[in-house]
């Protein structure tokens, strides 16, 4: 008789385990973003002095540009070199130019999440990056043709390398190489990068990771600095640039309390008030764990740095360093601490997540409250960011409105004489340079040297007594006088002396930084 098995009992069907998200989607979600919302409308605030710098030097020809860094902006030369590349492709335009950096925004925005998450959670991550993403300082640098978008995105991404080799028992060499490589390049984009030096020494020295670990960043700090010699050096001989900053106000409240981070007075206010909620926070949840039973005891394992320890010796450590002595050097200026706007935003959302917790105590969800909170942060950045996409956003220049108007009047084989008398950044002659198609066909009568054969960013000139001894305005017989004006002074460089010509005024035009006078004769 055989013996007959009982059949095996059936499988019940499994249900498929849920597909975890890739958790690169985040980030680069809140990265696109990003430069969605600093590309949009960048095309609208006309280029200012700055960026004029930017595209003079991105369009002069490589050997002309290297001249001219031997003199001036060496600091500023691997931004001009890489732009230089840009709009050899993409051209001149203004959302072409800004572009870059609405992208150098988008990568700065997608750091920030990547640090909210590996030191937080998801939905810290999601509501850093949705504060980072509209942080007002964050949305102007990602909307201008300077280096200041690309040194936040420096400096979120090396933090972040920071933290993985904090965390990691065996970081691989790629990891490691990354420290070094990204704080040269940094220090090569913008100087004061270098500084994340001492807020990274700072957090290292909260963190405790072991000698060998410090030994380690120390050699890789050295070894950039060792690389980027060159920048150092021509930045101390080049230091006549940033004079003028000493004959300035530049450290005062609305500076430093305001304009810094956060463009107005009223997002200021919230963003200020959650910061210092964040660090009291901290420092009260520090106090409690140091006073539990072997709360300071250390394991074999690192303890990963709390958030806000992290942006805090990213914001503190750099902002302290800078406007501390600026009152005996000339070395501050808003914008210069852009690279530490990503720790404001960590911050603002840490402040975000504890008054969420305190909600959560009171029979709120924690994520709810955290997203809503989110929301009403969002909600106060929208004035600032649309304040910042109106035409006269970038330092008040309106010289596209300057070029419409030229365009609508003048004609072929007009002379045109710009205002010599006010500061470089300002001065109307850039207008032809920034938005040409007013300017075509014009015969520009006072011009000495093209910046493309000059020491110096820009153009030299005449004055009107010296180019009519040049017979430069021979034949001339009618004159586009552009003058620097405010609502309450307008220049008067060059009418008398086009008066003393035989020129008479015939019409006046005014825009918003500007008088444009025609003379005939």
């Amino acid at each position: 008789m055989l013996l007959q098995t009982a059949p095996a009992p059936a499988r019940r069907p499994q249900s498929p385990a849920p597909a975890r998200r890739p958790e690169w989607l985040l980030p680069l979600g809140f990265g696109l973003v990003a430069t969605v919302l600093a590309a949009a409308g960048s095309w609208i605030p006309s280029l200012w002095g700055d960026e004029a710098a930017s595209l003079l030097s991105a369009t002069r020809p490589l050997p002309s540009l290297f001249a001219m860094l031997g003199h001036v902006d060496a600091v500023h030369g691997t931004y001009y070199l890489g732009l230089h590349a840009w709009v050899a492709v993409f051209g001149t335009s203004p959302f072409a130019l800004r572009f870059p950096t609405a992208l150098a925004a988008g990568l700065c925005t997608a750091a920030v999440v990547l640090i909210a998450r590996r030191l937080g959670t998801r939905t810290t991550a999601i509501s850093a990056g949705v504060v980072c993403a509209l942080l007002p300082r964050m949305t102007y640098a990602g909307e201008e043709a300077r280096s200041y978008a690309f040194s936040a995105a420096i400096a979120a991404w090396l933090t972040l390398v920071l933290i993985e080799l904090l965390l990691r028992r065996r970081p691989g060499w790629m990891l490691r190489l990354a420290y070094p490589v990204l704080l040269a390049l940094g220090v090569y984009t913008f100087l004061y990068l270098g500084l994340m030096i001492l807020a990274h020494g700072v957090l290292l020295l909260c963190t405790r990771p072991g000698r060998r670990f410090v030994r380690r960043w120390a050699i890789s700090c050295a070894a950039a600095l060792a690389v980027a010699t060159p920048v150092i050096f021509w930045a101390i001989t080049e230091r006549h640039q940033v004079a003028y900053l000493a004959w300035t106000s530049q450290v005062d409240v609305q500076s430093v309390l305001v304009s810094m981070w956060f463009g107005d007075a009223g997002f200021a206010t919230v963003a200020w008030m959650l910061v210092i909620v964040a660090l009291a926070g901290a420092i009260v949840q520090r106090g409690r764990r140091r006073a539990q039973p072997g709360g300071t005891a250390r394991g074999s394992v690192r303890r990963a740095p709390a958030l806000e320890l992290v942006a805090a010796c990213w914001l503190i450590v750099p902002a302290t360093l800078l406007i501390a002595p600026s009152a005996l050097l000339a070395d501050f200026t808003a914008r210069y601490l852009t690279f530490c706007a990503p720790a404001a935003g960590i911050l603002i959302t840490c402040g975000v997540v504890r008054v969420a917790a305190l909600l959560a105590r009171a029979g709120r969800s924690r994520t709810v409250a955290t997203i809503a909170l989110t929301a009403c942060v969002a909600a106060v950045a929208v004035p600032a960011y649309a304040a910042e996409r109106t035409p006269y956003a970038k330092n008040n220049s309106d010289w596209a409105e300057i070029s419409a108007t030229m365009a609508a009047y003048a004609r072929p084989g007009d002379g045109v004489v710009f205002d010599a008398s006010v500061g470089p950044s300002k001065r109307p002659r850039l207008a032809m340079h920034t938005y040409p198609a007013g300017f075509r066909g014009l015969d520009d009568v006072l011009l000495h040297t093209p910046y493309t054969r000059s020491a110096t960013w820009m153009d030299t000139s005449f004055s009107v007594p010296q180019a009519a001894a040049r017979h430069r305005l021979i034949g001339i017989t009618r004159v586009w006088l552009i003058e620097y004006a405010t609502g309450a002074h307008t220049d008067r460089w060059g009418l008398s002396d086009l008066q003393h010509l035989g020129f008479v005024a015939k019409a006046d035009f005014r825009t918003h930084r500007g008088e444009i006078i025609e003379l005939t004769r």
